[in-house]
């Protein structure tokens, strides 16, 4: 993995605080606390643990008795820790969709129409304060008057898509089913990789033949890049989401045969392993599984 991310850097924004707040049709969304503050950052720079986390959050929502309230807590941890996803701009076709008519969208799991309004669509994302848009055809006019920290960010990130600029913004907001099944999609992902070569001689081939199949539909629109000459010449990864940029690093990982990961024999989290022989995330859970498994050696003797 080191090869792939060892001279690149990206830039993605988080806030200091967010909080859920349901909306008028009744959905919950997690946004960014009014006096909250915004920091640029590089998530390249802690994508492993980036992953881990995300695969622990969904780890949760696979479970058959869901607590909401457990997993809504470590959503926004994780949002505190790393920012929203960005699903305004991974979803659409292109995150520069504020240049078109329309925002045309391809197959998804969260919205079945191919094409909306987008007045429409911005709707979906900014469900308490609007932002002051208009839109007249390809053309967009975006007024950011009146906060100068949100003018102060769209400033700095003007190099981006007017989208992903939007999405930046405090008014922004992601909705906690959406949120949800993402972060559960990624680990039942995860997992069926592990299943497959950890149990592959006990499963039969149809079983098999379907894992393949769920691990194929396992895509997404891919970030684009450049190449910046800085002090070297530096592969800058164009993330149009954070979304998409976990979903790149999850797919690096999980084809990573040096530091391949792995389900703790002992709490079952995902970690990363230092040898191909590794099963526990820590010597703390080996030796819980020792003992475990001493004692129940010691029951069988009595």
């Amino acid at each position: 993995m080191s090869f792939q991310f060892e001279h690149s850097n990206s830039t993605w924004v988080r806030y200091s605080e967010y909080e859920w707040k349901q909306a008028e049709n009744g959905k919950l969304y997690l946004t960014a606390c009014a006096d909250a503050q915004p920091t640029i950052y590089d998530p390249l720079k802690e994508y492993q643990q980036l992953v881990l986390d995300a695969l622990y959050i969904g780890r949760l929502g696979m479970k058959q008795e869901q607590d909401d309230t457990e997993i809504q807590a470590e959503i926004k941890v994780f949002a505190e820790k790393y920012g929203l996803f960005g699903l305004m701009t991974a979803l659409p076709t292109t995150p520069s969709f504020m240049d078109y008519e329309a925002v045309y969208l391809p197959k998804n799991r969260f919205i079945k129409k191919e094409t909306m309004s987008t007045e429409e669509y911005l709707a979906l994302f900014f469900p308490f304060d609007k932002l002051d848009v208009v839109k007249r055809s390809v053309e967009s006019l975006w007024n950011i008057e009146g906060d100068n920290m949100m003018m102060a960010l769209a400033m700095t990130m003007s190099d981006r898509p007017m989208a992903v600029n939007m999405s930046f913004q405090r008014q922004y907001a992601e909705s906690y089913e959406w949120m949800k099944q993402v972060f559960t999609d990624w680990a039942f992902n995860a997992t069926t990789v592990f299943l497959y070569y950890n149990d592959y001689d006990r499963l039969d081939e149809d079983y098999k033949q379907l894992m393949r199949q769920s691990i194929r539909a396992f895509d997404g629109n891919a970030p684009s890049y450049h190449i910046e000459l800085l002090e070297q010449p530096t592969l800058v990864w164009d993330f149009h989401s954070l979304l998409l940029g976990i979903q790149m690093m999850l797919s690096f990982m999980l084809t990573d045969k040096n530091n391949p990961m792995r389900v703790c024999k002992k709490c079952s989290k995902f970690f990363v392993a230092s040898r191909p022989s590794a099963v526990f995330c820590s010597p703390r859970c080996k030796n819980q599984y020792n003992v475990y498994k001493n004692r129940e050696k010691n029951k069988k003797d009595e």
